[in-house]
């Protein structure tokens, strides 16, 4: 006997064995139960997702020789010969090459004549949808009133195609894609049935390739299957589709954690070696990022065990924030490809972009990426002291400990009794935090400051200047504003610092207020807020607590004056536009008009 397709061969036969499209077997299985039968039936879908098996499996329903059932016998002449495709009462049209007016006028003449073997004549027109507007208006009448003896279901890929005046004569099914784990299942189990050895790895693979389409994950199937000799193993498959790995995004992601750039590069040239495809890896990756972007905010919604396991260490080295840029730029790094001098160099461009725009502390160690490609402005250097100076520590300095340097030059928008750098101080000591009075507010976010040890002055130090609290009026932004464009704040600590007011900066606790509309930068980004005690500190040369309370805001923020600016230089460009005598001429010439929207001050 001749071989025959998997696709074929494991076709399914009856709606207890149809896979992945339970709502539409429900509403059929009701009907046919109830009797409560429609004349047309309307399936929708992509492509390898059922539609002509289930249009199968219901003319069976109706002509089974047992009678109208949802549970066809597959035993009877009628079944069998449906199942055979040569059952004279079952019509399959392809409109594709049968799309005329003439084609469907001869379809409705039969149409009107009693079935020869079976209780219904069933005619089923695939894609439909590429029938001419004669043909479809031919049909109208018909559909709309057939005989009693003749069922229409109609399956198209592009049901936006199709007349309205089609659509509202018949029940339309939408049928979905098929999730990777009902693909998967369903190829293990025909394996198993086919005494086939596989590796549930590689049917994840196939399962992945076939994009929702069970059929095209059977054809894949029987293609890994002459690839591999009698075998579907991991490998084979890899090599046959052109994928990537779980191997290689597990290598990127452990290379980008720890900065370190020659290996992506070693990863990108051994895909290179391998021919594998740089889109579908850029592709795989963003997918990969995703999952574990579910990770770290609903653990749950990953089903498989030894995912999560796996993937767990990823979803622990990466900043939640840092995994949205990384998907963002995996995406349009993707897009990008064709634009590249070459895929190889796109990608590894893309590669280089995750890795510049990675935080400097990159899995939470502080360590910049390898080759000093740090972010600028995201870590401060601790200023040297030269063996053997007055300010010298007898031993090296413990890792928490922050020696202040001397004061920066002040801009002259800086109030100096609100925000006044502190003068260089030999010995700093910070009580522990479970010293530290609790705060009352119950929307307030404070950030604990390791104890800090003293270092022994050889002369005593001025002391710190203290930031009195700002009135209950509020004041102006300008100070706050100079202040972060001078540490030179980025990324979500600048979006968090430039939304807040400040109250107070006393007794090494710098008090600002966020409003509740902008809670989540508080909530979400809790790393933003320990980088902006770190750029503080820093700055006024000793440790600083910071302490964000969601309230009110009394004064403008620094977000809303540059947003004032912003608007007022829109509008004098506007303005200088209206008064420039070559606009006004064109205006008056073309009867034009001037698109503010448009407008981009310099």
């Amino acid at each position: 006997m001749a071989y025959q397709v998997l696709a074929r061969k494991w076709r399914p036969r009856s709606f207890e064995t149809l896979v992945g499209q339970e709502h539409v077997v429900r509403a059929l299985t009701h009907a046919l139960s109830t009797g409560r039968l429609h004349h047309a039936y309307l399936f929708t879908g992509t492509r390898g997702v059922g539609k002509t098996t289930i249009s199968r499996i219901l003319a069976k329903s109706l002509n089974c020789e047992t009678g109208v059932t949802a549970t066809p016998c597959g035993e009877c002449e009628a079944c069998r010969a449906i199942d055979a495709d040569r059952f004279p009462d079952y019509v399959e049209m392809d409109a594709a090459s049968n799309r005329g007016v003439d084609d469907m006028a001869a379809l409705l003449d039969k149409a009107v004549y009693a079935p020869v073997a079976g209780r219904y004549k069933v005619y089923m027109i695939d894609e439909v949808h590429m029938l001419t507007g004669h043909a479809f208006n031919a049909m109208l009448k018909t559909l709309e009133e057939p005989p009693e003896h003749v069922k229409f279901i109609l399956a198209t890929t592009d049901p936006q195609k199709i007349p309205v005046t089609v659509l509202s004569r018949c029940l339309q099914f939408n049928l979905k894609q098929m999730p990777q784990g009902h693909i998967v299942d369903h190829l293990a189990r025909l394996l198993d049935a086919e005494g086939v050895p596989f590796e549930p790895a590689a049917l994840r693979h196939l399962a992945r390739g076939a994009n929702g389409s069970m059929r095209d994950a059977l054809s894949l199937l029987d293609q890994a299957i002459a690839h591999g000799a009698g075998k579907v193993e991991e490998g084979g498959v890899q090599d046959m589709l052109g994928t990537v790995g779980d191997d290689h995004l597990h290598e990127l992601l452990q290379a980008l954690a720890a900065g370190n750039a020659s290996g992506l590069l070693a990863v990108a040239d051994a895909m290179q070696a391998r021919s594998l495809s740089f889109g579908a890896a850029l592709q795989a990756l963003a997918s990969l990022l995703q999952r574990i972007a579910l990770i770290q905010f609903a653990p749950g919604a990953v089903a498989d065990e030894a995912e999560r396991v796996a993937l767990a260490p990823h979803a622990q080295a990466f900043d939640p924030e840092f995994l949205q840029l990384a998907y963002q730029i995996a995406i349009h790094g993707r897009d990008e490809l064709p634009l590249a001098p070459d895929e190889y160099a796109g990608f590894t461009m893309t590669l280089l972009r995750l890795l510049a725009f990675r935080p400097d502390d990159g899995a939470g160690t502080g360590s910049p990426p390898a080759g000093g490609g740090g972010r600028a402005g995201l870590a401060r250097p601790v200023p040297a002291i030269q063996p053997g100076s007055p300010s010298a520590p007898p031993s090296p300095a413990p890792p928490m400990l922050r020696v202040a340097s001397a004061p920066e030059p002040r801009p002259a928008a800086v109030r100096p009794e609100v925000l006044a750098p502190v003068a260089r101080a030999e010995a700093v000591e910070v009580p522990p935090w479970e010293d530290l009075p609790p705060e009352a507010s119950p929307n307030a976010a404070v950030l604990p400051v390791a104890r800090q040890p003293a270092v022994a002055p050889p002369a005593p130090a001025p002391s710190p200047a203290v930031i009195t609290p700002i009135p209950t009026g509020g004041f102006p932004a300008a100070e706050w504003r100079a202040l972060i464009q001078r540490l030179g704040l980025g990324g979500l600590v600048r979006e968090l610092a430039q939304h807040c007011e400040v109250l107070s900066l006393q007794d090494g606790c710098l008090s600002l207020r966020l409003a509740e509309a902008h809670r989540h930068l508080l909530q979400m980004n809790r790393g933003a807020l320990e980088k902006l005690q770190a750029e503080l500190s820093d700055h006024f040369g000793q440790p600083l607590r910071v302490h964000v309370e969601v309230g009110e805001v009394l004064s403008e923020t620094p977000a809303e004056q540059a947003r004032a600016e912003k608007v007022a230089r829109h509008a004098e460009a506007v303005a200088a536009l209206e008064q420039d005598p070559f606009v006004q001429e064109l205006i008056e010439r073309f009867d034009a008009t001037l698109l503010e929207e448009s407008v981009k001050p310099l």
